[in-house]
C-alpha cells in the first residue's frame, strides 16, 4: 500500500512530526494516540478545522499532516483542499487524507497536482495501526499510498468493460498493476506477490508496454499513471491538472 516499502527505523533518527486534523473529538484522539505509539512518530498538535490546521502548520512546521477529508467550515473536501494548498506553499510536507468514502474521484482530485507525498486511506484502516503508520512513513519519505479498496473498485470497473485493455494482461500482470496503483515499490510488490524482484520488473515492463503507460522510475509517477489509466472512460473527473506530473 505504500511506496518504497518500510524503511528501517533508527533510534537516532529524528521523529516524524505530525499534525492531526479531525473534527470529531473521539476520532481525533484515537488517531493521535495510534501515531504516538509508534517510536518514530511524534504528534505535535491535534485540531478540528481547516483554519486552525493551516495556522498550526505555520506554527509547528510538521513533516506530515494527517487530515480528515471533511471538516469545518464547509464539511465538503477540506482535506483535499489543504493538500493542494500545501503542495503550492509547503511541498515538503506529506499529507495523509483519511476518508470514509471509497470514491476514486476523491483520490484523483487529491493527485491532480502530483502524487508524491500524498496518501488516501479509508478510516476503517485506522483500526489497524500499522496501515496508518506506514502511510505516514511513506509520504514522509516522498512516496504515495492509496487504499487498496479504491484500487480494487477501479480494477473491477475497468475489467467489466467489453473492450478493456486489461483483457490483454495475464492474471499476474493484473495483480501487479493493482500493487503499482497502491503505491508499492518493486521490492514491496515482490514481497507481497512472493516473486523475485526481476520477475516483478518483467511484469511491469509488459504491463506498461501493453497499456501504453508512460514509463517512469519514480514510484509516485507510476501510481498516478496507473490510477489515471484505470479511471479513464469511467466517468470520473480527473481534471485538467491530472496529467502525469509530480
Amino acid at each position: 500500500m505504500q511506496a518504497g516499502g518500510a524503511a528501517p527505523i533508527s533510534s537516532d533518527a529524528m521523529p516524524i512530526r505530525v499534525v492531526v486534523a479531525e473534527d470529531t473529538f473521539l476520532v481525533r484522539e484515537a488517531v493521535t494516540r495510534l501515531l504516538a505509539d509508534a517510536a518514530d512518530i511524534e504528534p505535535v498538535a491535534a485540531v478540528g478545522d481547516r483554519a486552525t490546521l493551516m495556522a498550526t502548520v505555520e506554527a509547528e512546521a510538521p513533516d506530515v499532516v494527517v487530515t480528515d477529508i471533511r471538516m469545518p467550515p464547509t464539511e465538503k473536501d477540506e482535506g483535499i483542499l489543504v493538500a493542494a494548498e500545501l503542495r503550492a506553499t509547503r511541498p515538503e510536507i506529506g499529507v495523509v487524507v483519511l476518508s470514509q468514502y471509497a470514491e476514486p474521484a476523491y483520490v484523483l482530485k487529491l493527485l491532480e497536482s502530483g502524487s508524491a507525498r500524498r496518501a488516501y486511506l479509508l478510516k476503517e484502516r485506522v483500526r489497524h495501526r500499522g496501515q496508518l503508520v506506514e502511510a505516514v512513513r511513506a509520504v514522509h519519505a516522498g512516496g504515495s499510498s492509496i487504499d487498496p479498496k479504491i484500487v480494487e473498485l477501479l480494477v473491477e470497473s475497468r475489467s467489466q468493460a467489453d473492450d478493456s485493455p486489461l483483457a490483454a494482461l495475464t492474471p499476474r500482470e493484473l495483480e501487479t498493476l493493482a500493487e503499482i496503483a497502491q503505491g508499492k515499490s518493486n521490492e514491496a510488490i515482490a514481497e507481497s506477490l512472493v516473486l523475485t524482484k526481476r520477475a516483478v520488473e518483467k511484469h511491469i515492463n509488459a504491463i506498461f508496454m501493453k497499456l501504453g503507460l508512460a514509463r517512469s522510475r519514480d514510484v509516485s509517477s507510476r501510481v498516478k499513471a496507473a490510477l489515471l489509466f484505470l479511471a479513464e472512460n469511467e466517468g470520473l473527473p480527473v481534471g485538467p491538472g491530472a496529467s502525469e506530473r509530480d
